[in-house]
């Protein structure tokens, strides 16, 4: 049963992350996106995991410390920040890489998805924003890819959907 549900939770997002795609200009990439939580190493512990209201990762990190989807899941997805680090050849320490473009809009369009999905009812324009603000300064991302991703966030709270995907459709560069 939780295998069930947590496909269709999945797909809900993806259906909804490939809709969001569509109005920000990127639909074929949205075509694409998270096939691999689809994959047996990201499926079977989100399965697993399945609790519904919030991401298996995080019950799989409650668990054992560590989420081996999540470690799977962002090296293989580029709308994820924490693909975009890599060791920086004067401090030899990971550091943060500013994202393309096309990805920074993707992770917009997943961020909005997902709060769609886990919120249900209690979703507003509002709530990418809040759960972005819950950690900004503790994430490790470059800090131009994370103005914008917060630029954004703030227009949607405050001017909605249509006028924010109209926005994003215009961007060339950041």
């Amino acid at each position: 049963m939780k295998a069930w549900e947590h496909f269709k939770t999945i797909t809900k997002h993806r259906h909804q992350v490939i809709r969001n795609c569509w109005y920000a200009g990127i639909f074929f990439q949205g075509l694409f996106h998270d096939l691999s939580k689809y994959s047996l190493t990201e499926f079977i512990p989100g399965a697993m995991f399945y609790q519904g209201s919030r991401s298996p990762n995080e019950g799989e990190r409650q668990r054992y410390g560590f989420s081996t989807a999540w470690m799977h899941h962002k090296g293989r997805n580029r709308h994820h920040f924490d693909y975009w680090t890599d060791y920086d050849r004067v401090t030899k320490k990971l550091s943060p890489v500013k994202m393309p473009l096309k990805y920074v809009k993707e992770m917009f369009c997943d961020r909005v998805a997902a709060s769609k999905v886990y919120m249900g009812e209690k979703y507003t324009d509002s709530s990418a924003l809040e759960y972005f603000m819950r950690a900004k300064g503790r994430r490790m991302i470059h800090p131009e890819t994370s103005d914008l991703l917060e630029k954004l966030l703030v227009m949607l709270s405050e001017q909605g959907e249509e006028r924010t995907f109209a926005y994003i459709r215009s961007l060339k560069k950041y």
